[in-house]
């Protein structure tokens, strides 16, 4: 393979045979090369192909300045998490985690830690993610001989699922997991209950809310039917877990100006009911 260009000693851009660009990665493949000459496949440890230009630029300016170890452990995480959570991860993952990798290293050698506030809430509302995260923890000594706090297996939990959700932003992800709680702390403060967090209609609550806020933070608006007739059934039905629902809607309301849909409400009232009837069981 030839070079296209050096990022480093230890990272090169090549061009496939479809002229494409591709970011390779070896302990000292660069040295004393030059663009144009040749590199033995062999020597290789790691390749990288971003689907967009965009990300793969970005990604080439990114690795520049990372060793090689950092990268490759950033690379190891975010294939234990597709193996593991079987979910497709945006390749701004690739950006995004690795710098964190990298950056929370640095940053503990610097003797500086910083405290993951959402912590206990991530290891309820990720937990596989927060698995893969605590795996990571042990990679991240193994390879570079550091012992990251558990609060950095929180944050990556939260890069892997802001991988799955295709935002670039983890502030995005903070937002979505405060909703989550603040949401999930009225229903259980209405009805005095406690939720069996590894019953599957607990799950699915979450991950109804999970999409719920996602929505919200990206200020979409879920798309009304005419459902009126469902509406005054599932209200008659369920009233406990309406008047739930309407203390829900006027909290969302007041805080983040914004209005939830009378659909979204009647998906809301049918998973709470379910979730409160199952706790109750």
């Amino acid at each position: 393979m030839r070079i296209y260009k050096i990022l480093n000693n230890n990272v090169a851009v090549i061009m496939d045979e479809n002229g494409q660009e591709k970011i390779v990665m070896g302990r000292g493949i660069c040295f004393h090369k030059k663009a144009g000459e040749e590199i033995g496949e062999d020597t290789v440890d790691k390749t990288f192909c971003l689907s967009t230009a965009d990300a793969n630029n970005k990604f080439q300016t990114m690795i520049q300045d990372i060793p090689i170890e950092h990268i490759a452990v950033g690379e190891e995480i975010i294939a234990e998490a597709k193996r593991r959570l079987d979910k497709k991860l945006n390749d701004t993952l690739y950006i995004s985690l690795i710098d964190h990798v990298h950056t929370s290293i640095v940053r503990f050698l610097e003797g500086v830690t910083v405290k993951n506030v959402l912590l206990w809430d991530i290891r309820r509302f990720y937990k596989e993610e927060f698995r893969v995260g605590l795996w990571a923890l042990d990679l991240i000594q193994e390879k570079c001989k550091v012992r990251l706090p558990e609060d950095e297996a929180g944050f990556i939990a939260l890069h892997l699922a802001n991988g799955q959700m295709d935002q670039e932003s983890m502030h995005n992800m903070y937002e979505i997991t405060r909703i989550i709680q603040e949401v999930v702390n009225i229903v259980k403060y209405f009805f005095k209950i406690d939720f069996d967090e590894e019953d599957v209609y607990y799950f699915r609550f979450i991950t109804h809310l999970k999409f719920f806020a996602q929505r919200l933070v990206e200020r979409r608006i879920y798309e009304e039917d005419e459902m009126e007739d469902l509406w005054g059934v599932i209200r008659e039905k369920y009233p406990k877990a309406y008047n739930c629902v309407e203390k829900i809607t006027k909290f969302i309301e007041s805080k983040y100006n914004y209005l939830l849909s009378k659909e979204e409400q009647l998906y809301l009232t049918i998973h709470i009911e379910r979730v409160v009837n199952k706790v109750r069981r």
